[in-house]
């Protein structure tokens, strides 16, 4: 099976569960800290320069961003973790939004969690994973801004990631991923089709 990510379209954007569209089909939703690099991740997936919104400002993704691929799959956008900038109490509810829907989304396929490799399994991220993991969704991790480092120091980040990521009960898949460099889209695009497609 494939998808025409490319033609991906905007449903609705959502801050709390009451908004989020029904329930159905399958969805693939993708996480990170708001620095990552999550927003050029999408728009790289969909080929598209403005699918998801890319900024200097960090956090820009203020809501739960839904877009369909077919009638019956879709793409999430979560919001950005660990900026400063947003009040504690909105970074809260934000925080009880996304672990109720990792938890209780029936549709959610899998789980792309994009870490800068740099700066990759700080507190946040793993707080991100701890919930993922009791949610016992599958996890794709990408090690995002890859072309900052050699070739030896990325192969290194791989595996040193693949070495934490072996110690969760669920499955989780690593890759390295440049999105000026289109380096990983192809690998990302074949996990994120599987799980839309229904595969594990």
């Amino acid at each position: 099976m494939s998808f025409a990510f490319e033609k991906a379209e905007f449903i609705t954007g959502a801050r709390s569960p009451a908004q989020f569209p029904p329930d159905l089909g399958r969805e693939v939703a993708f996480a990170g800290r708001s620095n990552a690099g999550k927003s050029s991740v999408l728009n790289a997936l969909t080929r598209r320069q403005a699918l998801a919104r890319t900024s200097k400002q960090p956090g820009r993704t203020r809501e739960l961003n839904f877009f369909s691929v077919t009638q019956d799959t879709r793409l999430v956008d979560l919001p950005g973790y660990g900026f400063a900038r947003v009040p504690a109490a909105i970074q809260r509810q934000w925080e009880l939004t996304l672990r109720r829907y990792l938890a209780e989304r029936g549709s959610l396929a899998g789980l792309v969690v994009v870490m800068d490799i740099r700066h990759a399994f700080r507190d946040l991220d793993l707080h991100l994973l701890e919930w993922a993991e009791a949610a016992r969704l599958q996890v794709h991790l990408l090690l995002t801004k890859a072309d900052k480092l050699g070739r030896g120091q990325q192969n290194e980040a791989l595996r040193a990631a693949r070495g934490r990521c072996g110690e969760m009960a669920t499955g989780v898949s690593v890759q390295l991923f440049s999105a000026p460099k289109k380096q990983g889209v192809e690998v990302l695009r074949e996990r994120v089709t599987q799980w839309l497609g229904g595969e594990h």
